[in-house]
């Protein structure tokens, strides 16, 4: 075999290792980035089932004589700013998901004080719709935190993969950077004072 075969089977080998070395990772990390935003568009999905079901509960509570207006006016409010916060699954900045979860956790407090006043009109509790809406609510809150764990969960395991050696190369050469997930919330460390 010629000099000149040598060296061309030489490079066309050294291109074959170097191709499977970073096409392999390459390829695993395009995965793992679509799981992730995958999972995003599941938080998404549970956060607008809630979204959704906000103006039923509204009407419901509306049917109730001398129903706390202002409380019905900050879960309308909240509702128009988390309708107003989409996020492309391609820009799941930290400044955007941090937006995006004020918006929600408005929401979410919101809410909370509409079913606190609502417990002082039995009336209200007494009607089927107010209790399937709730229950529905409860449903919906369920899969929210579920669908944030296992996005959470995807975002882990991104951020391990690409961070490995020599997978850190790769994802350094073709720009696959970390990804942050939901925290708790200021606080959310501390257990609450309950007292009787």
């Amino acid at each position: 075999m010629s000099s000149t075969v040598k060296n061309i089977l030489i490079v066309v080998g050294v291109l074959l290792l170097i191709g499977i070395f970073f096409v392999s990772p390459y390829n695993t990390m395009v995965s793992k980035d679509e799981t992730v935003k995958k999972y995003w568009n599941n938080v998404e999905t549970q956060y607008q089932r809630r979204y959704e079901l906000i103006p039923n509960l509204i009407n419901t509570v509306k049917g109730v004589a001398n129903f706390e207006r202002g409380v019905l006016e900050a879960v309308t409010q909240a509702r128009s700013s988390v309708g107003s916060m989409k996020i492309d699954p391609n820009n799941l900045t930290p400044e955007n998901i941090q937006k995006f979860e004020a918006a929600q956790s408005q929401m979410s407090s919101a809410l909370s004080r509409l079913l606190v006043v609502s417990e002082q009109y039995p009336q209200l509790r007494a009607t089927e719709s107010f209790r399937d809406l709730q229950a529905q609510l409860e449903g919906t809150e369920n899969r929210i935190g579920k669908a944030r764990d296992d996005f959470n969960g995807a975002i882990q395991e991104y951020n391990t993969y690409i961070r490995k050696f020599p997978n850190n190369i790769t994802a350094g050469l073709f720009g696959f950077a970390q990804k942050e997930g939901f925290k708790s919330e200021k606080g959310a460390e501390k257990a609450p004072k309950v007292q009787f």
